[in-house]
């Protein structure tokens, strides 16, 4: 079991990193040919490439939702080794930038995250904490299910992390939103306001909380969940016995 979770998670980390490699060197190039040096302050436009910008963005998370997808045996593994990779991923990503141009220079510095559906912005910071909390539940989920343990999904539990994901979103999104609500946005010239770290932290704590609790490996030998059958399918949703 362990020797099988160990080559499965070194070839979607050994992909991952790669990965965040060769994003990193793309956001170099853009940032070089746009002279940019902080996307708060600087009026920044892709132009007729701005499509093009999404449709890579695109692109990089169906990549490594495939590589996840290879990996798991079932559609619980699946989920969970694509998540890993695509956490350990954008982790990298920030840790190369850091080493090709010394950026950010702290990990309170703002980005613009991601480009779908509309702009994010936050600290670099926000977008790790989530990364890391993928990361470590996605390998407890494995180590879980191949120790014949249902993961603990409950309703409640199910609610609270799309809550709190919802909640992160709007976080991220919110000036994007409000522009949106407000009329004809100019993309080019719209900029964050100060980022909502309260909201953030309530979000963060909706989906930690629950998603450690249902993939924490039980450590009593033998151990069963009773399986509830739900419109999503069987097992889905599960209580500890």
């Amino acid at each position: 079991m362990k020797h099988s979770i160990t080559k499965r998670f070194l070839g979607v980390s050994t992909y991952a990193i790669a990965m965040a490699y060769l994003e990193a060197v793309v956001v170099v190039y853009l940032r070089a040919l746009l002279g940019l040096t902080d996307i708060t302050a600087v009026d920044v436009s892709l132009g007729p490439y701005g499509l093009v910008e999404i449709g890579r963005e695109a692109a990089t998370v169906i990549m490594l939702a495939a590589v996840g997808w290879m990996a798991g045996r079932h559609g619980r593994e699946r989920w969970a080794y694509g998540l890993f990779t695509f956490g350990l991923w954008d982790i990298f990503y920030y840790v190369f930038l850091k080493l090709f141009i010394d950026w950010p220079a702290s990990l309170l510095g703002w980005d613009l995250l991601f480009l779908i559906p509309l702009p994010w912005w936050g600290p670099v910071l926000a977008p790790a904490l989530i990364a890391v909390l993928i990361c470590v539940a996605a390998v407890l989920a494995v180590v879980r299910m191949e120790r014949g343990q249902r993961l603990g999904i409950t309703p409640f539990r199910l609610a609270s992390v799309v809550g709190g994901a919802l909640l992160a979103l709007y976080v991220f999104m919110s000036d994007a939103i409000r522009a949106v609500l407000a009329g004809p946005v100019d993309w080019d010239t719209l900029r964050p306001t100060p980022f909502q770290w309260p909201l953030f932290l309530v979000a963060l704590s909706l989906m930690a909380v629950p998603t450690l609790s249902a993939t924490w490996p039980r450590l009593k030998p033998g151990s069963k969940v009773v399986g509830v059958q739900s419109e999503l399918g069987p097992d889905i949703f599960a209580r500890e016995s």
